[in-house]
């Protein structure tokens, strides 16, 4: 018999629909409406609401499923939503989630309340997870990492490890393999449940373990945890400390959080906004956030009008060049953006690093050679088409090669200059890389229709 998946789907008409549900208190239909579907769309629709209606529905569900919604809620909703919240309460949601969702949220609340939702805690070992984690910036794996997993020491029998297992299992929500430590705690390795499961009784763990194990340290930067994560395509990675103690894991959710977030911060950073910011953030922020490359885009400006009026005699006896600017500036903005926007990515993923930088730049240059013709063919045969002048035509040709030539180099080499001062590289591919382009293709521009007119 074939059975038909219901797929969940935010609608405008379900989130009304359970608007006037909350405001009626209508305590049945809530259940109704929210039974089964996953914490993730219910989340979505809670963000839209205020904080007191999202803390009713929440009271309806289940309280792992409350706690999974909260800990899944972006972090100036979290702010908002939690100030509705006691210590005491918020610490029921606390004893049921991840250590290291714990801390995502606890690092939002003010030191006082923090404390407070922290002393609320009846299970010790959540609160000693909770301590240790605290001490970690986020930047770092062990900032990252959850304390939550399964291990087994090295001399045990399989039967050991099941009831292990079965044990330490009740406070891990997935579990892709069990880490093998010995009597110190020291990682050696892992071993998957389907060796577990298949070995003979008997077995010890020391002669079924795979000892070759992708690990990193507590103080390992986030972007190479992500780096590695994905080069390995990993579900989790264990965390040591420097005397290679087992501390915790990293798991894929953890990643895909931190690379959206990542993609965000970048994506902003080439637009121009210096700032994360969403979109119902206030005015002020908003504005505040996009001014300060505006404002070197303007001067930007300023200095390019000064580049023309240092021509105005050539364009007075030649006026048809000027009808050519937004041409030559436009395109070697849009080459450099392109340029960055490679370089930032290979950045990245690190792999900017794999091949020399001599062998790099030459194949930069190479490109931006077979670029350059095509689009300078392409410019001649429109413009004498348009204009009927070969000496024209040629000037935009020529300075429109050079300008792409220019204009790929720049934008290849400006993130890589950035990346080894420490800046983020992504800075520099927005109004940044544009505006400065837009001052060498015009003065690129007008020397050559200085030289050939």
């Amino acid at each position: 018999m074939e059975t038909t998946e219901v797929k969940f789907e935010l609608s405008k008409e379900f989130a009304e629909r359970l608007q006037q549900a909350v405001n009626e208190r209508d305590e049945a239909f809530i259940k109704e409406a929210l039974d089964g579907v996953n914490p993730a769309d219910i989340t979505e629709t809670l963000e839209e609401f205020s904080s007191e209606d999202s803390r009713y529905v929440l009271s309806l569900l289940d309280v792992e499923v409350a706690a999974e919604i909260i800990s899944q809620l972006d972090e100036d909703t979290l702010k908002r939503f939690l100030k509705v919240y006691t210590p005491q309460e918020l610490a029921r949601y606390i004893e049921v989630i991840d250590s290291d969702d714990a801390v995502d949220i606890l690092n939002v609340l003010p030191n006082d309340v923090r404390e407070e939702v922290i002393a609320s805690l009846s299970n010790q070992e959540k609160v000693d997870y909770i301590l240790d984690l605290l001490r970690y910036d986020e930047d770092v794996a062990g900032g990252l990492m959850a304390k939550e997993l399964i291990k087994a020491n090295v001399n045990w029998t399989i039967e050991q490890t099941i009831e292990e297992i079965r044990r330490q299992g009740e406070n891990v929500t997935q579990i892709y393999a069990v880490y093998v430590v010995d009597d110190q705690d020291i990682l050696l390795g892992k071993v998957s449940l389907r060796k577990i499961l298949l070995a003979k009784d008997g077995t010890l763990i020391k002669d079924i373990y795979d000892d070759e194990i992708i690990k990193v340290t507590t103080n390992t930067p986030v972007e190479e945890v992500v780096t590695l994560m994905k080069k390995y395509d990993l579900d989790a990675i264990p965390v040591v400390n420097v005397r290679g103690k087992l501390m915790g894991r990293i798991t894929i959710d953890d990643v895909v959080d931190v690379m959206s977030e990542q993609a965000d911060e970048e994506r902003q950073l080439m637009s121009g906004i210096s700032e994360d910011v969403e979109e119902d953030d206030s005015i002020w922020v908003l504005t505040r956030a996009r001014v300060p490359w505006l404002v070197i885009g303007l001067i930007g400006s300023f200095f390019g009008a000064e580049v023309i009026r240092q021509f105005e005699g050539q364009i007075a006896v030649v006026p048809i060049l000027a009808s050519f600017i937004p041409l030559i500036t436009a395109t070697g903005g849009n080459v450099a953006i392109q340029s960055a926007s490679m370089v930032v990515q290979s950045l990245a993923t690190k792999s900017v690093f794999q091949e020399s930088q001599t062998k790099r730049l030459l194949k930069v240059i190479a490109v931006a050679l077979l670029n350059g013709l095509l689009l300078a063919l392409l410019a001649f045969t429109l413009s004498y088409f348009m204009r009927h002048d070969l000496r024209v035509s040629l000037v935009v040709a020529t300075a429109l090669a050079c300008v792409v030539l220019l204009a790929s180099l720049s934008g290849t080499v400006t993130p890589i200059l950035l990346d080894k001062l420490g800046i983020n590289p992504a800075a520099a591919s927005g109004p940044f890389i544009t505006t400065a382009n837009d001052l060498l293709g015009l003065a690129v521009y007008f020397l050559v229709a200085y030289l050939l007119l």
